[in-house]
């Protein structure tokens, strides 16, 4: 199968990337690399050294033998070179990571607020309206969270997978639907997330666009088993207060015995997925596409349900490290339940990636080979929501510059 992953060079997509093609298929990878240029903006790098995407892509070569493709390309700005770039390939499915992907670094500023709404929006809406004006048939797999859903104001119901049951009393009787979902965003980035999910919806009624949305939790872990073959395949850890993700920083920071940093109270109830599983669910996904006409279909992508601070209370048991407890930078309730439905992975043959030991001391493991590239004054979480003259987190620069360039490999 031809598939064309769109931010492809990023912390799911590098590792879906190899993934799909160690699985044989033909992959290119769509990107600007716009998250390293964020890496210079914020003046932080992955914790792990991240080769070149030309000696990434000659490594995986190297190694397996396989080739993929890349194609230097911005699709929020860049219509006439996407609509180019699908004539050429012609793919049959399309796995969708080009949005920024951090809620704190959407929340950072009035620019990378405006940022984060015009890259992801319009990298979305432009893809749609390409593959409308091809008439290429391509299933779009869209990597979407579940924090579209929003926290704290449902119970302990399950969330369902993206369609809620509801009834309506008419005159003619009671009538039972089924609606997206209700959403209740808790970020600029989350906002952007609910925008696609009503964009696909559109284009998969307007034009029988196939599509597959993926609410996907908190990814955790760093490598796959292609990332681990070679040091120059290695994935993303990011570790800083915009990027870093909670069970990543807990496990970075406990390596380094810098105290855990438990924002609030730690009620904070939240989904999480190992990177493995991440690549896997895109790979049924693809596997089992919608039929042409049909509703999006819509996945809760997690495995597994943790408090922030149960997570703390574990690692801190593990490591013998202290917790700290700071202000929470985000506004959302103390305190929250969660029940997510996902039975629909788990029919499909997903076998989930749970909570170990073993993996969390293969995290560790990277964390310490790589401590001597910890910036500790990246560890805090800075970026507020609610931001006032004398608090508001300066952005050096703006985000990364639109370039017209072109490379192919």
């Amino acid at each position: 199968m031809k598939i064309l992953v769109l931010g492809g060079d990023g912390f799911c997509g590098w590792p879906t990337s190899l993934h799909l093609s160690d699985a044989g298929h033909d992959v290119v990878i769509v990107d600007n690399l716009s998250r390293r240029q964020i890496d210079v903006l914020l003046e932080v790098e992955s914790l792990t050294p991240i080769a070149t995407i030309s000696e990434r892509l000659t490594t995986w070569q190297e190694l397996t033998g396989k080739k993929i493709g890349f194609e230097f390309l911005d699709i929020a700005q860049d219509y006439s070179q996407l609509l180019e770039v699908l004539k050429k390939h012609k793919p049959d499915a399309i796995v969708h990571f080009a949005e920024q992907r951090a809620a704190p670094y959407s929340m950072k500023s009035s620019l990378t607020k405006r940022y984060t709404v015009d890259n992801n929006v319009n990298a979305t809406h432009n893809l749609l309206c390409a593959l409308v004006e091809s008439n290429i048939d391509a299933h779009v797999v869209h990597l979407g969270t579940m924090g579209v859903y929003g926290y704290g104001w449902f119970g302990t119901a399950p969330i369902p997978e993206g369609y809620l049951p509801i009834k309506v009393n008419t005159p003619e009787g009671e009538i039972a639907r089924e609606v997206l979902h209700p959403a209740n965003p808790g970020s600029v980035y989350h906002m952007t997330k609910t925008l696609d999910q009503l964009i696909l919806a559109f284009y998969a009624k307007n034009d029988g666009v196939r599509v597959t949305d993926l609410h996907q939790g908190i990814v955790w872990g760093t490598q796959t088993p292609q990332t681990v073959l070679d040091e120059r395949l290695i994935n993303r850890f990011d570790y800083d207060g915009d990027y870093g993700t909670v069970l990543n920083r807990f496990l970075m920071q406990a390596a380094i015995d810098y105290p855990l940093t438990v924002h609030g109270t730690g009620g904070q109830t939240r989904a999480f997925i190992h990177i493995r599983d991440t690549v896997r669910c895109i790979e049924l996904a693809i596997a089992n596409p919608p039929i042409k006409g049909e509703r999006p279909t819509i996945f809760n992508q997690v495995t597994e349900i943790f408090k922030v601070r149960d997570l703390a209370n574990l690692i801190a048991k593990v490591t013998d490290v202290k917790i700290t407890n700071l202000p929470n930078p985000r506004q959302e309730a103390a305190e929250n339940e969660l029940a997510v439905d996902n039975q629909q992975f788990l029919a499909l043959g997903l076998n989930p990636t749970t909570l170990s030991q073993g993996l969390l001391d293969e995290v560790r493991d990277v964390t310490n080979k790589y401590a001597h590239r910890i910036d500790t004054s990246k560890i805090p979480a800075r970026s507020k929501w609610r931001n006032t003259p004398a608090t508001k987190t300066a952005v050096k620069q703006a985000p990364p510059a639109r370039s017209k360039r072109k490379i192919r490999t």
